[in-house]
């Protein structure tokens, strides 16, 4: 980290958007591909800049390319939201979140790695402005519900009771983190959302897209990134990660640096 942090400068952003603003950090590497695109971080149901981490930093580095993360409304350093997520949440953040963020930040073609749910909104994302993003890479996205996302968000709910294990979320939230864990844990088990799946988007994703899945996810099985794969209409890239759970960059860093750079 420290040789990746020396060669990178880091700029933050707060950004008007519907409802608020939005925090962004950017990682640009000071020797990077002039004129590079960026490549923009989207969050899992829990995350925030923060929690990405050395991630953004070391990702820079290797790709020489600009990396910006940035918190959802109601998530981190962002402005808090005080109603329930709606059941399109995920499209919403392709409608109206992203393109202000884009907007704000002067970039028009881009690239995209998304973690969990973050996965399904840089899909979405891609579908939606095809002739601008570049690149995706899906990490341990959900492609539709199954009972094992299921089991996995009720077994994570039960050990948020434990104020341990709350006090973390209130690091990187502070006095959002009850909303944050609702929004994700509400969400998802609302029989409302029991329907939803990425089928509509995916065959429009026309860029190269790297799936990645670890095969002992928590919160879904390896049928999820084969059904990504198999449904984009432009050539994807699947691996996955053996004995690795639902946050590969974090279990194994330097693999997913090497594929995320490799394909990039």
């Amino acid at each position: 980290m420290d040789t990746a942090a020396e060669h990178i400068t880091i700029t933050e952003h707060h950004v008007p958007v519907p409802g608020g603003r939005l925090f962004a950090r950017e990682w640009t590497p000071r020797d990077g591909i002039a004129g590079a695109s960026p490549v923009v971080l989207l969050h899992d149901s829990l995350g925030s800049v923060e929690l990405w981490r050395d991630f953004p930093a070391l990702l820079a580095y290797a790709v020489r390319r600009p990396v910006i993360a940035y918190d959802r409304l109601g998530f981190g350093q962002s402005s808090p939201r005080h109603d329930p997520p709606s059941m399109r949440f995920i499209d919403e953040e392709a409608e109206l979140y992203f393109p202000a963020l884009r907007h704000a930040l002067g970039f028009t073609e881009f690239s995209l790695v998304g973690h969990s749910v973050g996965g399904g909104m840089s899909l979405v994302i891609a579908a939606t402005m095809p002739d601008s993003c570049q690149h995706v890479v899906s990490e341990s996205a959900q492609s539709f519900l199954e009972p094992h996302t299921l089991d996995g968000i009720r077994a994570a709910k039960l050990q948020f009771d434990n104020p341990a294990y709350f006090a973390r979320l209130t690091r990187f939230h502070a006095e959002k983190a009850r909303w944050v864990l609702d929004a994700w844990t509400e969400t998802w088990m609302s029989p409302a959302f029991t329907d939803w799946n990425l089928d509509p988007y995916l065959s429009r994703v026309r860029c190269p897209t790297l799936v990645i899945h670890g095969d002992a996810d928590e919160f879904g099985s390896v049928e999820f990134p084969r059904r990504i794969a198999r449904g984009v209409q432009g050539r994807s890239q699947l691996e996955i990660i053996d004995g690795c759970g639902h946050v590969p960059h974090r279990e194994q860093p330097a693999r997913i640096l090497s594929l995320i750079a490799d394909f990039l």
